[in-house]
């Protein structure tokens, strides 16, 4: 495969008249988990048709199911009516992808209030546990206005990293302390520690229960269809990008977090029956480079689907300063992890979603005028190997791009997000810009358009094979 990848390296510097790749200018035991509570439960409609899983693959009236999108994470923000939201603007953000074949939005579904200086703001709940209705409201609209371009969503519920408050919010709630902020601190270790200790305060657990149940009982405002029985959700997801704690130090909490990945999920499952389940993982990368921990929370029965992300400048794959020592084995590396990954799902006999990858823009510029050659590159290579994977009957049955960023715009000289600015699809932590796929960027949306067509059209060649 890795082979199948530098072929299709090679072929795309000669497309793009860069044959060079020149670079451009010790643990505590934890508290007793709360068995899960659904006195809120609702019995859901029949006959709708929601996605579900068959064997390795997702399966959604009677054909193969390939969900290929984008991550969107602000979408119910822009849903909101007001001076938080901009309707006009996600109309025209859904029209676009849907004429790119997009069919998948991974959605962030709750945000903490919280003094973290990188978190997004307005936040969705606070530490009561008051939501705020507007924000609902504006997850209602994104849910209803994709439903008209039939679109399903993956909704996440939490967050192991601050740009949303997320695990160390509900853990600052609980021990009454500020919370530990690492874009204050350059801590990342004790950070990660310290979102990791969320799976074992019971007190927090019961707070973000009360979160899920309040969704997924969620009527919306708009169509009138409970939240459990949308056939808009896909999946419900734990987190974004849950790990057991650091890789230096996280290993002590593997039981802990893989109980509470159980727990949670059969949660959701009892609230949700006609939904899917799943952990939003990184994969080995998110669990301490094990891939024995990486399997032990994807096995279980509770969890529907695996997931994994890719993040080759982040892991120190790519440079974008120096693109010409560095471009090559990213692509190696790269095609040797979605392999690997593939292959982990294969084992277990269910589907797995690429649903996190993306790539600086050239020279690690961020304005929206700076070029796109060397993420095209990676992209059509990333594209080009899932194919030829889902094609021999592999696990691999979706992706979501890191991240759409569309019509949105910094106009800031640092690129560092503020209140009231345009949402981009890099979270406030990130220069606006860094990974964001513009509206402008046509040679990106002319390559994204081509693989939706290829999967679209694999899951119609698939139809006769399915009972």
């Amino acid at each position: 495969m890795i082979a199948f990848a530098l072929r299709a390296f090679g072929a795309c510097l000669l497309l793009l008249g860069l044959a060079a790749c020149a670079p451009e200018p010790a643990a505590t035991a934890p508290e007793k988990m709360p068995s899960p509570d659904t006195s809120t439960a609702k019995s859901d409609t029949q006959g709708a048709e929601f996605v579900r899983v068959q064997g390795r693959q997702f399966v959604l009236d009677g054909k193969a199911y390939y969900p290929v999108g984008v991550n969107f994470w602000f979408g119910a923000y822009l849903g909101a009516e007001g001076e938080q939201g901009d309707r006009t603007r996600l109309l025209k953000e859904l029209d676009l992808l849907h004429s790119l074949g997009v069919n998948n939005l991974r959605v962030l579904a709750v945000s903490e209030d919280s003094e973290l200086v990188r978190a997004v703001r307005p936040a969705i709940v606070n530490a009561k546990g008051e939501f705020n209705e507007s924000l609902l409201q504006g997850l209602d609209f994104l849910l209803a206005e994709m439903a008209k371009r039939n679109m399903t969503a993956v909704l996440y519920l939490n967050n192991f990293w601050q740009w949303s408050g997320g695990m160390s919010q509900y853990v600052a709630w609980h021990k009454g302390t500020p919370v530990l902020d690492p874009d204050v601190t350059g801590e990342w270790n004790a950070f990660m520690q310290n979102s990791a200790e969320f799976y074992r305060i019971a007190d927090a657990q019961v707070r973000y229960h009360q979160v899920i149940k309040t969704l997924t009982g969620r009527v919306n405002s708009i169509t009138g269809i409970a939240y459990h029985q949308d056939p808009t959700i896909m999946s419900w997801q734990l987190a974004n990008e849950p790990r057991p704690g650091s890789d230096a130090d996280g290993r002590p909490n593997v039981e802990v977090y893989i109980q509470w990945i159980k727990t949670t999920a059969r949660l959701l499952h009892q609230l949700a029956p006609q939904q899917l389940v799943s952990t939003g993982s990184e994969g080995v990368m998110g669990s301490i480079g094990d891939p024995a921990v990486y399997v032990a929370a994807h096995e279980l029965p509770e969890v529907d689907y695996l997931t994994f992300h890719m993040w080759a400048k982040n892991w120190g794959w790519f440079d974008a300063k120096n693109p010409a020592a560095t471009f090559t084995g990213s692509l190696e590396k790269a095609a040797a992890y979605i392999d690997t990954h593939i292959d982990i799902a294969n084992r277990l006999g269910k589907p797995t979603v690429l649903e996190e990858f993306g790539l600086d823009r050239d020279g690690g510029a961020f304005a929206a005028d700076s070029g796109t050659q060397y993420r095209d590159i990676y992209y059509q290579t990333v594209f080009n190997q899932l194919h030829e994977r889902a094609v021999a009957g592999d696990a691999i049955a979706g992706y979501n791009i890191w991240a759409w960023g569309g019509y949105g715009r910094s106009q800031r000289a640092d690129f560092i997000w503020q209140p009231g600015d345009d949402f981009m699809g890099d979270p406030p932590q990130e220069p606006q810009g860094l990974n964001s796929v513009l509206a402008s960027d046509a040679s990106t949306l002319a390559i994204i358009k081509q693989s939706t067509a290829d999967f679209a059209s694999l899951a119609v060649t698939e139809k006769t094979a399915l009972p």
